[in-house]
This record gives structure tokens, sequence and C-alpha cells, in this order.
């Protein structure tokens, strides 16, 4: 099977490391970024690249998009005859509803376009910081459409697993940008929020420990994608945004109240709940 895959930054990237630990060898590479092809040649992760489309993309069974979402629209329509016969195309996009609108009358006939999210990555940009094992026991979001054909979903599946994902879900669109603006999107909004209300007198970074640095982590944050990202999910991430602050708003009254059986309550079932992820 031969594989390219479009954009080599940390997720593309990463995806040619598991590719290759899983055994697949014609694996190819497009990038604007001449450097990033040639690293990824020189790691041998990539069997050839270019920053020609066209050459891979005539070749490939499977195809990965691991590009920003604004530009996947220009992207098929610049190849949209430049895809082989049968071909499965995939994409790693972190909003689908307004993806999926835009490229419903530029995917050609000839191709199976399945979109997909896996349920991974690093806060880190570019191939220098890509990782297969970023995929190992994580989740892989699928999205239904009818226009997809089982036997192709079941191939891209079994691919997904010899990748070292645990856990494949297939859920709607809809449902996707909804659960993602909550287990996602609001979880970056936090940390670059909490990081953001520090006062920079307290010299956070001699007194700071574990549950600081964990709580922050992901706000070192690629600002262009998750820009990208923000606004093209705005209506379901105020929604969660909103939630989280009415939450904490209880969780003020409580303390300003001096509530010390509230408080208590409201830390058992948060402790409950976040045991529960764990199984």
């Amino acid at each position: 099977m031969n594989i390219t895959i479009v954009g080599l930054g940390v997720i593309g990237g990463s995806f040619a490391m598991a590719f290759k630990e899983a055994g697949f060898e014609d694996v190819y590479a497009v990038d604007l970024n001449k450097e990033s092809i040639e690293k990824a040649k020189n790691m041998g992760i990539i069997k050839d690249g270019s920053d020609n489309a066209k050459q891979f993309l005539e070749i490939a069974d499977l195809v990965i998009i691991c590009i920003y979402p604004r530009i996947i629209k220009d992207f098929m329509m610049e190849n949209r005859n430049n895809f082989k016969d049968g071909a499965i195309v995939t994409d790693v996009a972190g909003i689908k509803g307004t993806l999926i609108k835009q490229l419903d009358d530029i995917i050609p006939d000839n191709i199976d376009f399945i979109f997909g999210h896996p349920m991974a990555g690093r806060e880190n940009k570019g191939i220098d910081h890509a990782t297969a094992e970023c995929y190992k026991g994580a989740n892989y979001l699928l999205i239904d459409t009818e226009r997809n054909d089982d036997d192709n979903v079941l191939l891209l599946q079994a691919i997904i697993y010899k990748l070292g994902f645990k856990r494949i879900i297939r859920i709607s669109s809809g449902f996707h940008d909804q659960i993602i603006a909550f287990t996602s999107h609001l979880p970056h909004v936090m940390a670059v929020s909490l990081i953001n209300s520090d006062v920079e007198a307290r010299n956070t970074e001699i007194y700071m420990g574990g549950s600081y640095r964990d709580a922050t982590r992901v706000a070192d944050i690629n600002e262009d994608l998750w820009t990208e990202l923000f606004l093209g999910n705005k209506e379901n991430l105020l929604e969660v945004i909103d939630d989280f602050m009415a939450e904490m708003g209880r969780f003020r009254e409580d303390l300003a109240k001096g509530d010390r059986v509230a408080l208590n309550k409201r830390l058992k079932r948060a402790t409950k709940r976040r045991r529960r992820l764990n199984k």
C-alpha cells in the first residue's frame, strides 16, 4: 500500500513515525517546507517526498491530510484531479461541520474521503517534536457520512489500530464539534487563561509545582492553528465556556460563604468523576 502524508508538521511527522514502526514501507510526504522533507527522509520515516503534491497523490492508496483546516479546501480544489482512482483520503482537522460543508461539492467521485480526528498530539509544532508514542493508547474519531464505503472504513480502521490507537469512535460531525469543544478546546482555553491571569511579580517559575505545570502544559500553543479552531467552533465553545464559568461561580460562592460541607461535596464529586475516566 502506498501512503502519502500531506503536511509534515508534528501530526504528519508522528504519523510517518507510527507507520514506520507498524511496518509500512511505502510512505511518502508532501510539504512546502523542503527542510521537513529532507529531515523525514534522513530519519528514514518516509521513502520520498516533495512540495509537488501531484507526484505522490497519483500513486497513493491512502492519503492523510495533516494541514490547517482553513487550507484543506484550497488543497482539494487544486488537486481534485490528481488523486488515484479508488484512493481513501482522510484528514485530522479538529473541527468538522464547516469543513465537510466546504468540501461537499469539491470531493471528486473517484475517491472516498473519510473524515477523521486522532485524539492525540503535542503542544509544540513542527516535525522536530513528532513522535509515534503520542498515538499509542489514544482514541480516534471517525465521522459518519453517507458517501463512505463500508469496506473502506473497515480498512482505515484496521490501519488506525496498527498505529497503536486503542479505540475508534464513529460519530456525526455535529456531535464531534460539540464534544470536542468540551474535551479539547475548553481545556486549551483554561490553560491559556490560567497562565495569562498570572501576575508577573509572583515569580511563578520559582514557586510552581506539578499541578500548575500540568494545568498549563497546553498553553505552549500553536497560536495560528488554535485561533482557527476556536473561531471555527465558536458557538459550541462559547456554550461550554459559559457552563464552566457558571461552575466556577458556584465554587467561588461556596468558598466566599465558607461553606465547608458544600466545598467538600464538590471535591468528592470531582474525585469520583475523575477516577471514572481512568477505567
